[in-house]
């Protein structure tokens, strides 16, 4: 079996605790690995690193690579599909689809969406074994049998028994609660959003359901030029419920989606009074009086008095407060940030990047001071800002510094100075993280202000 994984998408819905180029596939909500992490895992119960192929986009091909890394697996560079722009999932499956084939011919490929969180059990390995058998004739959605009714996700109404699963009588959109409470009393599932597909099938599925995105693919002569062309439309939509062959296999074990603060809340183990706490960075602490129910994601000193039901999320540059229950709005926020131009919709206050990360520690009208962390024999791009100049000073590790014609090594203690305009480079040339305090002086501090002239990672 070889394995898809699902890997682009925004960070709308769980602002502030992702944002645009920090999707909650990457973040480490619940311990120290990610969603995307333990996708990886769930997939090699099934498929070898070298059959596992993933659809993202170029601004978290680095992510995937270092959290690919950081597990110690190695998949293939040429199996990291980079879409130029998100089309919904329907694109990313059939473009998937095409190159699992081109390099192993017809195959029973899972695809996985890599946000989920998901109990691994014996269970879950006899699901993809029965959907396995039946993906010869079959296309295969998972279903999760509820534990309450839920307004929040699709159902699936099941019909025809079959050997290891059911035809699928009927999707149905996410309902309000009297209907939910119905569709739990007459057995159907919730829609999962993970499949099992026989490659060949579903490329001829799509070339007679969908056609304006099979044509895209087959005419273009560029992945660009396919996107350019392709309508943005689900799988679900364009396939799963206008094919005849829709079969859906029950999964039994724990399943959530994440798709929502309360979601992420029921996820959580909650302490004597009902909270679900998540402490992060040095100063993270929490302080509890006469509070219960609530969900606390906090890097610094947080303390509630006498409040219950509330989801508050400090992410050091930004604060949540919402009403559980009233989470789904958090997109509204997102679209707000975008619509201003605020940066604080794209990146966290740590931004991270192929060399490393930086965290700004504190800016004002003509100054920032970042934190600059470089990886171990990694370097920044060959570079210009037409609009500040910039102080370093090396607090860890060595640091070689062009700048100019000049050349430095920098150790813990010394600094220099890039004038506005002299192209410049720091790299770590040592065997341990480079920490570098960087102060931006200018009348502009946007990350735009760059001009690259060289990049090892092949960045504009």
């Amino acid at each position: 079996m070889k394995t898809l994984i699902l890997a682009g998408g925004k960070g709308t819905r769980l602002w502030p605790l992702s944002r645009e180029l920090m999707p909650k596939q990457f973040i480490r909500i619940f311990d120290s690995a990610s969603l995307f992490q333990k996708t990886v895992e769930r997939a090699l119960k099934f498929s070898k690193p070298k059959e596992i192929f993933i659809v993202t986009n170029k601004e978290y091909k680095f992510r995937v690579l270092d959290d690919l890394k950081e597990l110690g697996i190695e998949v293939p560079e040429e199996n990291i599909l980079l879409e130029p722009v998100g089309k919904n999932t329907l694109p990313a499956i059939f473009w998937g689809m095409r190159v699992v084939e081109e390099n192993y011919g017809k195959s029973k490929v899972a695809v996985l969406p890599s946000d989920h969180l998901i109990k691994v059990n014996e269970d879950y390995i006899k699901a993809f074994e029965n959907a396995e058998k039946l993906a010869d004739n079959y296309f295969i959605t998972f279903g999760i049998k509820p534990t309450k009714p839920h307004t929040g996700y699709g159902y699936i109404k099941p019909g025809e028994k079959l050997e290891g699963g059911y035809k699928v009588e009927e999707f149905k959109e996410k309902p309000d609660y009297e209907t939910a409470k119905r569709y739990v009393e007459e057995g159907y599932y919730w829609n999962s959003g993970m499949f099992l597909f026989d490659s060949s099938l579903f490329i001829e599925e799509v070339k007679t359901l969908a056609p304006e995105v099979y044509n895209a693919f087959e005419e273009a002569k560029s992945i660009e030029e396919a996107y350019e062309k392709v309508p943005e439309i689900s799988v679900d939509y364009g396939i799963m419920e206008k094919t005849d062959k829709a079969a859906v296999v029950p999964l039994n074990t724990y399943w959530n989606d994440l798709g929502s603060f309360d979601a992420i809340y029921e996820a959580f183990e909650k302490d004597e009074n009902g909270n679900a706490i998540r402490i992060s960075g040095f100063k993270g602490d929490y302080i509890n009086v006469d509070s219960k129910d609530n969900l606390i994601i906090t890097e610094r000193l947080t303390a509630t008095v006498g409040v219950e039901d509330l989801v508050i999320i400090d992410t050091g540059d930004a604060l949540l407060v919402a009403k559980k229950g009233e989470t789904q709005k958090v997109k509204e926020v997102y679209k707000k940030l975008v619509e201003k131009g605020d940066e604080r919709a794209l990146v966290h206050r740590t931004a991270y990047r192929p060399w490393g990360a930086y965290t700004v520690l504190e800016e004002g009208e003509r100054y920032k001071i970042k934190r600059l962390t470089v990886l171990p024999g990694k370097r920044l791009s060959l570079q210009r800002h037409y609009h500040r100049s910039e102080h370093w000073v090396v607090v860890r590790g060595s640091a070689k510094v062009k700048i100019g014609e000049k050349e430095l090594l920098l150790r813990p203690g010394e600094s220099t100075f890039i004038p506005a305009g002299v192209v410049h480079r720091l790299e770590n040339p040592g065997k341990v993280i480079l920490e570098v305090i960087e102060t931006q002086i200018g009348e502009y501090l946007g990350e735009d202000d760059i001009e690259r002239f060289q990049d090892d990672f092949g960045r504009d």
